[in-house]
C-alpha cells in the first residue's frame, strides 16, 4: 500500500511512519523542514519532502495521514480530497491499530512519554514483546520512537489535546496527572477534566485504570472499572527511587505507574524492577549531553509544573553546584493562558542564572488576538528577579560561552527547536 504522512517531522507521526514500513507499505512524507527525525526516516527508507506542494499527492497514493496541527486548507490535503483518496488525522489512524491490538494507553498532562517508555521496556524484559508508539526516542530502540512486537500488545502514548486520546479503544488507561494544558483548545481547566473523564469510560468492563492517587483531579476518574491508585506513600516508592537512574519524584511517580501496569499483566515484580533499573533516560527528558568541562542537560517541559519538577531535580542531584538555565518558552498561547504560574515558578526557581528567550511560535496553532503583547520580555519583567533576564537565542548562547566555568550545569529546555542548543556547547 502507498501511504503519504503530512507532517512526518512530528514524533507522533514519524512512529506512525514507521510503523508502517514496518508492516511493508510504501511510504512518503512532507513536512515543512528538515529535522534529524526526517533524515533518520529517509536512512529507513521513507521518501521525504521538505515543504507542503499538492505535487507531492500522486494519484497513485492510497492513503493519507496527517498530524493534527495540519491546517485543512494544506495544499496537500486538498489534493488527496481531489482525488477522493482517504485521508485521517494522526489520532484516526493511532485509533484503528488500537481497535486491533490490547491496547495500553499512557494518559496524562505529564510524565506520559516517561512512563510510555518505563511501561514498554518492562514488558519487553517479560517478554512480552509488545509493539510502541512514544513521544521520544528511546535508545534501547535504536534511538527510535517505535518498536515493532510480534505479540498482540500495543503500548501508546496517549495526547489529550484536540481530544485525539478519545479515537483510541484501551484495555489498560494509565491517568498520570491531570493539569491546566493546553488550554489554547480546550479554553478551560473544567474542560480538560471532562475530557479526561470521557477518555476512561471508553475502557471496556474487563478493562484497568491506573491513575495517581497524589493526584486530586486523577483520583476522581475511577468510575465502575478495575482500578489501581499508585502513590509516593507507596512502600515500594523508596526501592525504585534507589534504583531509578533518572532523577526526580515525578520520575519515582512515573515508575510507580509503570509497576502497576506490570501487576495487571501479572509480570513479576522482580523483572520491572531490574527494567527500571536499567532504563537511561529518553531523549530530551532530563537528557545529560554532555559532562565536561561542564554539563549539558536537555530537557523538553514546557508547562510551569514540568519546568518546577526538572529544576528541583537538578538542585537534587547537582547539590553546591552553580546551574544555569536557558529556557524557551513553548506557544504565546501557553504563556498567556499560563503567565501568573510562569511568574511563580520561575521566582521560586533555586537555579543560579535563567535566561529567558523568545516564545516558540507554533505553526497553526496560535490565536494572535488571544495572545497578543505575550512576549518573553514582559514575563521577565513581572518575575522582577536580578538573576532571570531575556536573551534572544543567539545572545543566549554568546553570553553562556563567555561565563559559565567548568564543573557547573546548563539546562536547556523547551518543547520548540531550542535543543539544536545544546548541540552547539
Amino acid at each position: 500500500m502507498k501511504i503519504h504522512c503530512i507532517g512526518i517531522g512530528g514524533i507522533g507521526v514519524s512512529a506512525l511512519a514507521r510503523y508502517y514500513v514496518a508492516q511493508g507499505h510504501q511510504v512518503s512524507g512532507s513536512d515543512l523542514a528538515a529535522s534529524e527525525i526526517t533524515d533518520a526516516l529517509a536512512k529507513e527508507g521513507v521518501k521525504i519532502l521538505i515543504g507542503n506542494s499538492a505535487e507531492n499527492i500522486s494519484k497513485d497514493v492510497e492513503a493519507v495521514v496527517y498530524s493534527p496541527a495540519v491546517q485543512k486548507t494544506n495544499p496537500e490535503l486538498k489534493q488527496a480530497k481531489k482525488y477522493k483518496i482517504p485521508t485521517k488525522s494522526y489520532p484516526q489512524a493511532l485509533g484503528e491499530l488500537t481497535k486491533s491490538h490490547y491496547t495500553i494507553a499512557i494518559a496524562g498532562s505529564h510524565g506520559k512519554s516517561t512512563t510510555t517508555a518505563l511501561v514498554a521496556l518492562i514488558l519487553v524484559k517479560a517478554g512480552i514483546d509488545p509493539t510502541v508508539i512514544v513521544g521520544t526516542k528511546l535508545k534501547e530502540f535504536g534511538d527510535s520512537n517505535f518498536r515493532q512486537g510480534k505479540s498482540k500488545y500495543l503500548v501508546i502514548e496517549a495526547c489529550e489535546y484536540d481530544g485525539s486520546f478519545l479515537e483510541y479503544d484501551p484495555k489498560i488507561i494509565v491517568v498520570t496527572n491531570v493539569d491546566k494544558e493546553h488550554l489554547d483548545y480546550f479554553k478551560t481547566f473544567d474542560n480538560v477534566k471532562k475530557t479526561f473523564k470521557n477518555f476512561v469510560k471508553k475502557l471496556p468492563k474487563d478493562g484497568a485504570l491506573v491513575f495517581n492517587a497524589d493526584d486530586v483531579h486523577s483520583k476522581i476518574l475511577p468510575a465502575g472499572r478495575q482500578a489501581r491508585g499508585y502513590s509516593l506513600k507507596d512502600a515500594e516508592a523508596q526501592e525504585i527511587k534507589n534504583i531509578l537512574q533518572i532523577p526526580g519524584e515525578h520520575n519515582v511517580s512515573n515508575a510507580l505507574a509503570a509497576l502497576q501496569v506490570a501487576r495487571v499483566l501479572n509480570v513479576p515484580d522482580e523483572v520491572t524492577f531490574k527494567a527500571l533499573g536499567e532504563y537511561q533516560g529518553s531523549w530530551r527528558r532530563f537528557e545529560i549531553v554532555k559532562t565536561k568541562p561542564y554539563t549539558v542537560i536537555s530537557d523538553y517541559g514546557h508547562h510551569p509544573n514540568e519546568v518546577a519538577a526538572t529544576l528541583k531535580s537538578a538542585r537534587e542531584k547537582f547539590p553546591g553546584k552553580k546551574i544555569w538555565l536557558i529556557f524557551q518558552p513553548h506557544q504565546y498561547q501557553r504563556t498567556h493562558y499560563l503567565f501568573d504560574d510562569f511568574v511563580t515558578v520561575f521566582r521560586m526557581a533555586p537555579i543560579d542564572e535563567i535566561i529567558i528567550t523568545d516564545i516558540y511560535d507554533v505553526a497553526g496553532r496560535e490565536e494572535k488576538n488571544i495572545s497578543q503583547g505575550t512576549s518573553s520580555q514582559k514575563l521577565v519583567e513581572a518575575i522582577k528577579s536580578n538573576h532571570i533576564v531575556y536573551k534572544p537565542v543567539e545572545e543566549s548562547e554568546k553570553y553562556v560561552h563567555e561565563h559559565i566555568r567548568e564543573g557547573e550545569i546548563l539546562i536547556i529546555m523547551g518543547a520548540g527547536n531550542i535543543y539544536k542548543l545544546a548541540e552547539k556547547f
